[in-house]
């Protein structure tokens, strides 16, 4: 028998709440029986389908938080939004982790302001799982952090290296730089400055990478910058997307195509299904107290069922707990030399 854990999900959180949320939510209820679900929404949202689903309570609130709102002015001045009662429901012991779709902005700033951001986290980082046709493998920062400080990755690396351990199995997972190139003087002043931070405090460091080596899954865990996490991140969902489309097309093109597609249909779902964010539902967010993940505002209820089951898989597995521990044993303190 599982851990029973309790997570908080948004039901208007991504652009096709709340049907999605609330079909995925169910799926999840279905596929593990020791979890438990607080809903948080509208009353004509969340009240019906508390009373038909099991181990599912309605949490009922009076505000949404839209996509294009300001993020951290939207959760300040709406503190009765599904958003920030779930963080807040974290916060006060009633659930151990939350899961939205919504606005990745407010996700953060939620996350960080009402769950509370570790001690000694210089700063919460959004890591996600790169969607390998090799493996999976975690990169970080994707978001969170446009502007860093070299030390600020140390802390990446070694958080993402926690969920890599706990989440993925990898025992020693290699940490590599997201870099313009492989040799240890390469890139800005910050990348060098953030490789000889990274070399001295984070034994599983192993240099840099390049763009190259994120989708060929070289490494376990990929650090870098907020902004170049980003870019790199939705490129690579892009080029999929337009890759998958192009194949489809060209198997469509004439008979003997649509031939050649019958035989390679089963491969290619296959393949699809590896490849999609859909199959680990979201992205978390690393550094505060408690499970925080986000999903893609876009996402469809299959990665709204797999985002709240990764959230129970990161409660389970005491991620929050664990690099808490991990910053309260100190790091050292390295000044850079250049």
């Amino acid at each position: 028998m599982s851990q029973k854990v309790t997570i908080a999900v948004d039901a208007m959180g991504g652009d096709h709440a709340p049907d999605v949320v609330l079909e995925g939510v169910a799926a999840a209820l279905a596929a593990d029986a020791d979890i438990s679900v607080v809903l948080c929404g509208p009353k004509a949202v969340v009240e019906p389908f508390a009373a038909s689903h099991e181990r599912c309570r309605a949490q009922v609130t009076t505000q949404v938080i839209d996509m294009a709102e300001h993020p951290a002015r939207a959760v300040r001045k709406k503190k009765d939004s599904s958003l920030v009662v779930g963080c807040r429901l974290v916060k006060e012991g009633a659930a151990q982790g939350f899961f939205s779709a919504g606005s990745t902005g407010a996700c953060l700033a939620a996350g960080t302001l009402v769950m509370g951001r570790i001690k000694g986290v210089s700063r919460p980082c959004l890591a996600t799982v790169v969607p390998s046709p090799v493996r999976p493998i975690i990169m970080c920062d994707v978001g969170a952090n446009a502007d860093c400080k070299p030390d600020y990755l140390v802390q990446f690396a070694q958080m993402g290296s926690v969920y890599a351990q706990k989440i993925f199995g990898y025992e020693k997972p290699s940490v590599a730089l997201l870099n313009i190139g492989e040799e240890d003087t390469k890139g800005s002043q910050f990348a060098q400055d953030a490789h000889q931070l990274l070399r001295r405090r984070v034994p599983n460091f192993v240099g840099n990478c390049e763009g190259r080596d994120v989708l060929a899954a070289t490494y376990d865990v990929v650090v870098t910058d907020g902004f170049t996490g980003n870019v790199c991140l939705k490129t690579i969902e892009g080029a999929a997307k337009v890759l998958f489309g192009a194949v489809k097309d060209a198997m469509m093109s004439s008979t003997k195509a649509k031939i050649g597609a019958l035989c390679v249909k089963d491969s290619l779902r296959g393949l699809k299904d590896v490849v999609s964010p859909d199959t680990y539902g979201g992205a978390p967010l690393l550094g505060v107290r408690g499970a925080c993940i986000v999903g893609h505002g876009s996402s469809n209820a299959t990665a709204i069922k797999n985002g709240v089951l990764t959230t129970a898989r990161v409660v389970r597995q005491g991620v929050s707990e664990i690099i808490e521990h991990m910053v309260a044993k100190g790091n050292d303190s390295d000044t850079i030399t250049h």
